[in-house]
């Protein structure tokens, strides 16, 4: 990660907990008129802004931006991995905000099972910059305490996190099916030519659900509710209707 700023100055010690994959830091501070920063990293990041800043700071991905490109700062955003920003003070202005430094395996790995690996690197991929934030700047309070003084297990402030992760990022609406608990059709049309690829109609419950981008504990559910059927009792009906065919075509 880079990052370098200038004329910014915190105003109390900083405030920070790691968590599982992530780390949330809380920042009480002053940035001078003519203040600016420099962000880019590998990972992602959301800020929280705990007030208006959107008068006082203007923000751009390219260094040149402050012209035509720049654009004012949003209570709440989310850079993606690799997304470079700037940031500059128009005024001198106080503010805290709330950062959540977050590694892009650990945040696939929780948008996953409910959106499917595609619909999660998408969302991944995607800036968001929102300034209505109160359900969001509700949970982020909430999580400031738990930096601020630890009180509970950290999965607490761990799901804070998902949280406001899934109430700020831009999730893409999948077809509706996987959202009822189901399989999409497109989903089983994958399992259906993976299946019938294999001469023995074997898969594990982990590459099957690989195949469909979906954890293997939250596929097994989806695929029962779906079929009806265990991915090993499809897959022998699979067989049985494969040797069935052999024998009536010799």
């Amino acid at each position: 990660m880079t990052c370098h700023t200038e004329g910014i100055r915190a105003l109390a010690p900083v405030k920070w907990r790691g968590l599982d994959g992530m780390v949330s830091v809380f920042w009480d501070a002053e940035g001078q008129a003519g203040a600016k920063g420099y962000y880019l990293s590998p990972d992602p990041r959301i800020v929280i802004f705990f007030n208006d800043v959107s008068s006082h700071i203007r923000m751009a991905n390219r260094e040149e931006g402050f012209g035509r490109h720049c654009r004012p700062m949003m209570r709440a955003i989310y850079v993606p991995a690799g997304v470079p920003l700037w940031t500059n003070f128009v005024s001198m202005h106080r503010f805290s905000h709330l950062d959540l430094h977050m590694h892009k395996d650990r945040l696939l790995r929780f948008l996953s099972p409910s959106v499917g690996t595609s619909g999660a690197l998408t969302a991944l991929r995607h800036p968001v910059e929102i300034q209505d934030i109160e359900a969001i700047e509700t949970l982020a309070g909430l999580l400031v305490n738990e930096v601020s003084t630890p009180s509970k297990h950290g999965v607490y402030a761990e799901s804070l996190v998902g949280s406001i992760v899934t109430g700020l990022l831009d999730i893409p609406e999948n077809d509706g099916e996987q959202a009822n608990g189901r399989l999409t059709l497109a989903q089983m049309n994958k399992l259906i030519s993976r299946v019938d690829a294999r001469s023995d109609c074997r898969l594990t419950v982990g590459e099957m659900a690989a195949t469909v981008g979906l954890s293997e504990s939250w596929f097994a559910n989806v695929f029962k509710q779906t079929t009806g059927k265990t991915p090993l009792q499809w897959q022998l009906g699979k067989r049985i209707g494969r040797r069935n065919c052999w024998r009536k075509a010799t």
